[in-house]
């Protein structure tokens, strides 16, 4: 989300950020999570952009870093509150994943963030969305070397996910 400026879910009527909160109430309602939702009325997130990007630039050092470093944006605003658009939380939580992996370079996260490789790692992930045609969120795509790319659009369970996945033209082998 770019930002709220032009931000509409119709199928949810969000056009607002108060409106998110009882979306997330829901949300930790169905998969058990506790969720903060104060932050849609305490201090909202502008934007999604600032924080993909700051995953980009993570991933551009590691995948596993990456992951780690999503999560802790997630427990950021989910848990903790925080408004994960602000550079300084994004700066923050980078630090927290250092903690973590000592070879995890802050100089280069930063230059990656604010110049044009993070932006331009987030863009090529923009077109692929864009080229799959992915308009709602979450959306899982699993490509499997042999057999039908499945895409899975919003929240699934993992039973609900097997079925999906068994009933595509090749069986799923466990």
């Amino acid at each position: 989300m770019p930002s709220w400026k032009h931000f509409e879910d119709a199928a949810h009527s969000i056009n607002r950020p108060v409106q998110m909160g009882p979306e997330w109430m829901h949300a930790a309602h169905l998969s058990g999570v506790t969720i903060n939702s104060q932050i849609w009325i305490t201090d909202p997130p502008a934007s999604s952009y600032p924080a993909c990007i700051a995953v980009k630039a993570v991933q551009l050092q590691s995948e596993r870093y990456a992951e780690t470093f999503l999560h802790l944006l997630r427990k950021a605003v989910m848990v903790d509150g925080k408004n994960i658009a602000k550079t300084g939380i994004i700066q923050d939580t980078a630090w927290q994943l250092h903690d973590d992996y000592r070879d995890f370079d802050l100089f280069k996260f930063r230059d990656d963030l604010m110049g044009d490789s993070g932006k331009e790692a987030f863009r090529k992930d923009l077109q692929d969305v864009k080229y799959l045609g992915i308009t709602r969120f979450p959306t899982l795509v699993i490509k499997r070397k042999e057999g039908a790319t499945v895409m899975l659009t919003g929240y699934q369970t993992y039973e609900s996910l097997l079925l999906r996945l068994s009933t595509s033209r090749d069986r799923v082998r466990y």
